[in-house]
């Protein structure tokens, strides 16, 4: 069973970075585009991130873009996402997730991890 286990979630002041990794297993997703959203309390869940499945081709949220990095370890089936400069509207739960092609929409992905927490303060 295809399945994504996020981590590297946790606590952070507002201008640190964190890392978060997005680890596949049941299945391997190396020819899958994979990305990254996010969802904050009262929000619907957003587009981050996204990188292609040889990590040539990389796609990011204006509000990310310069801050943050996707990339992909293919021999590993892990997907990174690199935080810099991080903001408190940056918090929210960050979710990986795996499709055939490239999408920001969230409801063409058919597979999902359960969510790493990111926090922080100002």
């Amino acid at each position: 069973q295809a399945q994504l286990v996020e981590s590297g979630g946790g606590l952070v002041q507002a201008g640190g970075s964190l890392r978060l990794s997005c680890a596949a297993s049941g299945r391997t997703f190396r020819s899958y585009y994979r990305a990254w959203f996010r969802q904050a309390p009262g929000k619907e869940r957003e587009f981050v991130a996204a990188v292609a499945w040889s990590g040539g081709s990389t796609y990011y949220a204006d509000s990310v873009k310069g801050r943050f990095t996707i990339s992909r370890d293919n021999a590993k089936n892990t997907v990174y996402l690199q935080m810099n400069s991080l903001k408190p509207e940056d918090a929210a739960v960050y979710y990986c997730a795996a499709k055939v092609a490239p999408s920001a929409i969230t409801d063409e992905y058919p597979y999902w991890g359960q969510g790493t927490q990111v926090t922080v303060s100002s």
